[in-house]
């Protein structure tokens, strides 16, 4: 009997050890996508890979209002933010900003948005598209060309169903532009369905389509941008963790 408690406290200690602010095992209570709307006013708030992203959007009268995202850590019922870019506001980049959450089921309650809100769960993470990406190569003169990681980057966040991408450069707080909505990935081929676009509203509702493939890791995919123009860019995993 005696040997039993023993064998549980263990069990009991190596659970507890394993559960640490900001490891993956954490963060899979929330990842995934989430949404709040009132009126037509959505705010959809992506996590993936230890980053995310929330944006503000009316898809009725396709207009975009504010976006923001940054790295992300849990310790107990607070979600930790480092803001990387905010459409709105440049000196909230680099604060580390605390947000409580509780997670019950498909209901996540949270002040992320300023407020206390209820969110609504729309996907998890699953799939082989889902993470965090950073586009790490493009196709020039029909040779792929990659690139170092720098300051200027392009990130797209994606989970099950959902996809946001983000041109920023958080050393300057500069912002360059941002796009979302809904994604499908099936037999090579990924389409994106646009929801809110920063630079051009006229593109919201719009369908793109691209081949996709995943070789060695990084995500390539080619077709033609949201201007018409043939692209073939490579994207690697921003965090592997």
């Amino acid at each position: 009997m005696l040997k039993n408690i023993k064998l549980l406290v263990i069990g009991f200690i190596v659970c507890l050890s394993s559960f640490k602010p900001g490891n993956s095992l954490n963060r899979g209570i929330i990842n995934g996508a989430w949404q709040t709307q009132e009126g037509t006013i959505e705010q959809v708030l992506l996590l993936s890979d230890g980053y995310f992203m929330h944006t503000i959007f009316d898809q009725v009268n396709k207009e975009f209002i504010q976006s923001r995202g940054g790295t992300y850590q849990l310790s107990g019922s607070d979600l930790i933010a480092t803001v990387e870019f905010n459409t709105v506001d440049k000196d909230q980049i680099w604060q580390k900003i605390n947000y409580s959450f509780i997670v019950k089921k498909d209901k996540l309650s949270s002040d992320l948005s300023g407020k206390k809100a209820v969110w609504n769960l729309l996907d998890k993470v699953q799939g082989n598209l889902s993470g965090t990406w950073r586009m790490s190569g493009r196709m020039q003169d029909g040779k792929i060309t990659y690139s170092q990681p720098r300051a200027r980057k392009t990130l797209k966040v994606l989970t099950g169903s959902r996809f946001q991408w983000a041109a920023i450069n958080a050393e300057t707080k500069e912002f360059f532009g941002t796009g979302g909505g809904s994604y499908t990935f099936e037999k090579g081929k990924y389409t994106e369905k646009i929801e809110f676009f920063s630079r051009d509203n006229s593109r919201v509702g719009a369908s793109l389509s691209f081949d996709g493939k995943l070789v060695d890791g990084n995500w390539h995919h080619s077709g033609l941008s949201s201007t018409g123009n043939p692209i073939y860019e490579v994207w690697s995993k921003e965090n592997q963790k």
